[in-house]
């Protein structure tokens, strides 16, 4: 992997974080606040070798072959920060490590992935990884298409979820926010999965909940970002944001939507078909 030091001994330090992190799992109250603190120790282990640039709110980690483009990464990170909490309405509570890999199949393997598997960026824990602007932009505006088309504000939403809910969220839920805040400050939008002639189907909310990763993609993602949008147009934006705090006390997805919307979750489900299927 280009750029990562290798450690005769990195099985062993794995199973012994591993082990840490198990018990200060079952001893803590705080899962999210551990989680968070074991993988920036794997992030310091696994990029041992990386450079590191910082701006007022990034710790940006790279390997030489992208130093050219650390002020573009830099740039577009604060923006999307600065951007991203304007809509949420509060800022994260810490810095944010940014980590930048120079290929797809170092990108996968930082999670143990099918090395042909491939993300333009993933949030993980209060670290966001993406994959270098070196791989795929083109063009002369390089940070137009960078902004618009690449994961940092997508993954900054996933963020802001992620703190503001302590953790307590499904797939579904932060893919739909993260894809509406990332519309509306970018205007980016996943290709529609009907639009050569596919007839409309979507999934029940539990089939989402309970197998988002197993589904047809194209489909939850464009289901997920339905969700929100219809939170918006009937209930106005600020719901869809109450229901993050009603998550961070601690309900279950149906309470949380239950208390911020006022109705009943059976009813918000039917509710929310009906307004799919004219979609």
């Amino acid at each position: 992997m280009l750029g990562i030091k290798h450690f005769d001994s990195v099985k062993t330090i794995s199973l012994i974080l591993l082990i840490i992190f198990v018990i200060a799992l079952l001893l803590s109250k705080n899962s999210q606040a551990v989680m968070r603190v074991m993988v920036g120790q794997e992030i310091k282990l696994r990029t041992a070798g990386f450079s590191q640039y910082q701006t007022e709110h990034f710790d940006i980690k790279f390997t030489a072959n992208d130093e050219d483009y650390v002020p573009l990464i830099a740039e577009v990170a604060e923006d999307a920060y600065v951007s991203v909490s304007e809509v949420f309405g509060q800022q994260p509570l810490r810095r944010t490590t940014l980590v930048v890999y120079p290929d797809s199949s170092t990108l996968a393997s930082s999670f143990g992935w099918d090395r042909d598997e491939k993300a333009m960026g993933v949030y993980w824990a209060g670290s966001i990884r993406i994959l270098s602007p070196r791989e795929w932009l083109t063009g002369t505006d390089i940070k137009k298409q960078f902004v618009e088309e690449g994961p940092m504000v997508h993954e900054f939403a996933h963020l802001m979820v992620d703190e503001i809910t302590g953790g307590n969220y499904n797939r579904w839920w932060t893919e739909g926010i993260a894809q509406y805040v990332e519309k509306k400050i970018t205007g980016f939008e996943f290709a529609d999965p009907f639009a050569n002639g596919r007839d409309l189907e979507y999934y029940s909310l539990s089939t989402l909940g309970k197998n988002f990763d197993k589904l047809d993609q194209q489909l939850a993602y464009w289901e997920s970002l339905r969700l929100a949008e219809y939170i918006v147009k009937e209930y106005g934006e600020d719901y869809l944001f109450a229901i993050n705090i009603s998550l961070g006390e601690g309900n279950t997805m149906a309470i949380a939507i239950e208390n911020s919307l006022g109705l009943a979750y059976p009813d918000f489900e039917q509710d929310f078909y009906h307004y799919v299927e004219k979609y």
